[in-house]
């Protein structure tokens, strides 16, 4: 069965929680699975390597899980409109990928949280979409004949799904948030399945 490879990194649980709404929205279209991923996180000094397995939650990434979905969603905290060091590293790392062409013709989505309001939600959906362009990925999007987009007084943007976790790091979506995330994910996986 066709997989999508959902893969985030995630501090506070926010971005964790729209990486699962993401999976269910995939898995909501026939035929297609989630393959939920996360990176290791980074540090300027290495004390010790990184457990090879997380001792909770999604697997770390493997470069094999990008070759064999069909597209895939990425997602991060928003750090000064940016996605975090994490998965930049992991992607800053992805050169024989791009030679190579792993990902050319595949779908891709973004996804992120912010503490603020404005804190840089849309500039960080930006930001993640530029690497993917240049490994040949198909940008998706939320389109505006999704209801919550409209009605949202939180997070959710064309540009991708989105939360507003406040300052005190609330990682419960809201319903609107909620709702684009899985959008986000039928939509990906339905044009995903298309082009495979």
């Amino acid at each position: 069965m066709p997989e999508i490879l959902v893969l985030y990194y995630s501090r506070g649980g926010s971005v964790a929680r729209l990486a699962r709404l993401i999976a269910r929205g995939i898995e909501e279209v026939d035929g297609m699975r989630a393959r939920i991923r996360t990176v290791p996180p980074v540090a300027a000094v290495t004390q010790q390597a990184a457990p090879p397995v997380p001792d909770e939650g999604a697997p770390y990434v493997e470069k094999q899980d990008l070759a064999e979905c069909v597209g895939l969603a990425i997602g991060s905290p928003t750090r000064f409109g940016n996605m975090a060091a994490p998965l930049k590293h992991f992607i800053d790392g992805l050169g024989s990928e791009w030679a190579s062409g792993t990902l050319v013709g595949k779908a891709a989505a973004v996804f992120t949280s912010t503490a603020t309001m404005h804190g840089g939600n849309e500039a960080t959906l930006l930001s993640m979409q530029v690497p993917l362009l240049h490994h040949g990925c198909v940008l998706v999007g939320i389109p505006y004949t999704e209801a919550a987009l409209n009605s949202t007084r939180t997070g959710g943007t064309p540009y991708g799904a989105s939360h507003y976790a406040g300052l005190q790091d609330d990682p419960q979506p809201s319903d609107e948030e909620a709702t684009l995330a899985r959008a986000l994910g039928r939509r990906l996986a339905t044009i995903a399945g298309k082009l495979a």
